[in-house]
């Protein structure tokens, strides 16, 4: 898999994932290449065989102490594979590059699958939004994460095990 920064020129590709990933709620064209352009946005494509399999983004402005995990999507046939830590441990790293002290994002209640994969890294649970995800009436979970806990303790694995994860 290849991460690389996404452009305007990625558009149309990630927003067939994306409307493949949220049937109900996506972005729209407009809001997504307002992102993309965004000079306070850090967006990555995951790539394989030429095929885009997976995007995310980060909003974290220049000089700013919090940032959010704007969204996270893995193409189904991608899944499974640990494409999805990858590309948000990517964002992490440029959080911590940018001096962010904590990351918020928020989670469907109803997809436990990546709730666990953001308290393996770290996340915890600080809220709840009630009924944030419409027309779908779902809750979101809202978590947070401590940057500088998450890049210690990359590091401390890292002393373990001679390879830093």
């Amino acid at each position: 898999m290849n991460l690389r920064p996404a452009t305007v020129d990625d558009l149309d590709a990630i927003m067939a994932l994306e409307r493949a990933s949220f049937p109900t709620d996506a972005w729209s064209d407009a809001m997504m290449r307002e992102e993309l352009s965004s000079p306070h946005g850090y967006y990555l494509v995951a790539e394989e065989a030429g095929r885009l399999v997976g995007y995310a983004g980060l909003r974290a402005p220049k000089g700013g102490k919090d940032a959010d995990i704007q969204t996270i999507a893995i193409a189904e046939s991608a899944r499974g594979r640990g494409r999805g830590r990858t590309i948000l441990e990517a964002l992490l790293a440029e959080a911590s590059a940018r001096g962010v002290r904590e990351v918020f994002l928020e989670v469907r209640a109803d997809n436990p699958v990546a709730q666990a994969l953001y308290a393996s890294e770290g996340f915890a649970e600080v809220g709840r939004r009630p009924r944030y995800y419409q027309p779908d009436d779902v809750d979101a979970v809202v978590m947070r994460l401590d940057v500088a806990g998450w890049a210690a303790a990359r590091v401390a694995d890292s002393d373990e095990t001679g390879v830093c994860t």
